[in-house]
């Protein structure tokens, strides 16, 4: 890709953090250092800094479905269209049937479902409901959904734990596959010092292994890696291909980021020193 190529466009559906690490901030920066042209539907509101979170703020149903409609009746109707959708922190029953109802009316495609259910230290934030809610609306819209370790569990109906051997991972992987996303890709398992993330398209199990990088500046890692996902499937990528490129992306933006000193606490990838070279960006 060049500087003179159109971009595709992504949309994020997602929270906003005032820190800048995580959310749609991660998932629009991601998608301008990929070249891709960001749209965004904001769900919540939140306070916070590379400490955590003070305060969240749900932004009411009716207002996301009105940002949601705006979005699709123009740029859907473009070019190319919407050549992806990925969705983050949607925190209530209602911001999820809502996101689901428009995705759906929409005919939304390569559909990237980032489950956001657990805080930083794995515990669950939200009633089981919104958990339902996700299995129930967003799952079979997906074309891929991203849980961590903790999410996967929640998931497939089951409490998170500290511990989850690669079996255990690839037991949830297969039933969380039956509730109907074409892909899942389950983020952050241990295999002793490396680290793995497993892939399965229906098919085949990839394991994906990288060394574990000894950083405190990992904020948004999740949210990188599945909006750089949504936008390798929004330029017709595969779904393993997508991953592989997903994958590749976020962890060079790791590795730039590892020695920052952003805030007092974690903090951010370094999205724009992780751009493929062929892109005039790196």
């Amino acid at each position: 890709m060049t500087f003179t190529d159109e971009p595709v466009k992504v949309l994020t559906i997602a929270g906003s953090d005032s820190g800048g690490a995580v959310g749609l901030q991660a998932d629009l920066r991601t998608f301008a250092a990929l070249g891709a042209h960001g749209l965004c539907g904001v769900t919540v509101v939140t306070a916070q800094n590379s400490w955590g979170v003070t305060a969240v703020h749900a932004l009411p149903s009716p207002f996301l479905a009105a940002q949601l409609d705006a979005v699709f009746s123009d740029y859907a109707a473009v070019g190319d269209g919407i050549g992806a959708v990925k969705t983050g922190f949607l925190a209530r029953v209602e911001l999820i049937e809502q996101v689901a109802a428009k995705l759906s009316e929409y005919n939304a495609r390569n559909i990237v479902v980032d489950p956001v259910l657990v805080n930083y230290q794995g515990v669950p934030m939200f009633p089981p409901e919104v958990v339902v809610a996700y299995g129930e609306k967003l799952l079979p819209l997906a074309t891929a959904v991203s849980p961590n370790r903790h999410e996967l569990l929640l998931l497939t109906g089951q409490k998170p734990q500290a511990e989850l051997t690669l079996a255990q991972a690839e037991t949830a992987v297969f039933r969380l596959h039956t509730l109907g996303p074409r892909t899942v890709l389950a983020k952050g398992l241990r295999d002793g010092a490396t680290m793995v993330d497993l892939f399965y398209d229906g098919h085949e199990m990839t394991q994906l292994r990288f060394p574990w990088l000894p950083t405190d500046n990992r904020k948004g890692s999740g949210d990188t890696l599945s909006a750089a996902l949504a936008v390798f499937l929004a330029r017709g990528m595969g779904e393993k291909t997508a991953v592989l490129h997903a994958h590749q992306f976020t962890q060079t933006a790791l590795a730039h980021a590892a020695n920052w000193q952003i805030g007092h606490g974690a903090g951010p990838l370094a999205h724009w020193l992780a751009a493929p070279k062929e892109q005039g960006m790196a």
